[in-house]
């Protein structure tokens, strides 16, 4: 169970509130570290993920299967949209939004697994720590890539613990068809504001990839921290420009086969 996201959710939802309320007109407009995106449409995109789970009868979050389209149909209907309308729809559902997913976290409704598109299908109490993830990645690294502060925030242990629950529960389905052509697991050890260590490895015979806590002695290892990993683990990095120590080389293509959503 992640019913441990929560309070960090609220953490970073009230980071993001105050980031916002201090960023100026030019930074509103700046580009991010989103392709295509700036600042303000970074922000309008996180506000949007919070009323999609509060109350989807009530915005258009896209019908495909691909989690980025989908966040992109969001975001263009809003384009135009002012400071003020964004940080309104921002107050608004986020508050809604974090309620709806701290009442995912009793059972059986924190049990009941769904399917998510290319994100694959997860338990409904990990929704909390996608959440927590994307606001940490936006945060610091998207909207970061514009604004030295928001790169700046604190890199929070629990929001940190959080975002790797998904990441990792993510790269099975996720990585899928990128994993595929790899044979070579890997062991991967965080370090710095949180710990953690695991193992990433091929299944048998073509079954599904597997992580694992457990740290195998026979695999290549991976040192990296948590924040490094949100960047290159969804590939706004490359792993060998984040500082990456691996021990045999024989591991790099299936670090450049993990991109996290």
């Amino acid at each position: 169970m992640t019913a441990a996201a929560i309070e960090p959710l609220r953490a970073e939802s009230r980071r993001a509130s105050e980031m916002f309320a201090s960023l100026t007109e030019a930074e509103w407009q700046s580009a991010s570290g989103c392709t295509g995106w700036r600042v303000q449409d970074v922000a309008q995109h996180m506000a949007s993920v919070f009323h999609t789970i509060a109350d989807p009868s009530t915005i258009d979050g896209g019908s495909s299967t691909d989690a980025e389209e989908n966040a992109e149909v969001a975001v263009q209907a809003r384009r135009n949209w002012t400071v003020e309308q964004v940080l309104a729809e921002y107050d608004e559902w986020s508050a809604k939004g974090i309620e709806a997913l701290a009442a995912l976290q009793a059972p059986p409704m924190a049990d009941t697994v769904v399917p998510l598109g290319n994100l694959g299908s997860h338990p409904l109490h990990i929704l909390a720590n996608a959440i927590v993830f994307d606001h940490y990645c936006h945060l610091r690294h998207d909207i970061g890539a514009a604004v030295e502060r928001a790169a700046a925030l604190p890199r929070d242990a629990a929001a940190l613990d959080a975002t790797l629950d998904w990441m990792l529960a993510g790269i099975p389905e996720m990585c899928a068809a990128a994993l595929a052509s790899c044979t070579q697991g890997v062991n991967l050890v965080f370090r710095g504001d949180t710990e953690r260590t695991c193992s990433v490895r091929p299944g048998n015979a073509g079954a599904p990839w597997t992580v694992s806590a457990v740290i195998d002695a026979t695999l290549p290892t991976a040192h990296t921290t948590a924040h490094d990993f949100v960047s290159w683990g969804t590939k706004r990095a490359d792993w060998r420009a984040r500082g990456v120590e691996l021990s045999d080389p024989a591991a790099a293509a299936t670090l450049d086969a993990i991109n996290v959503i």
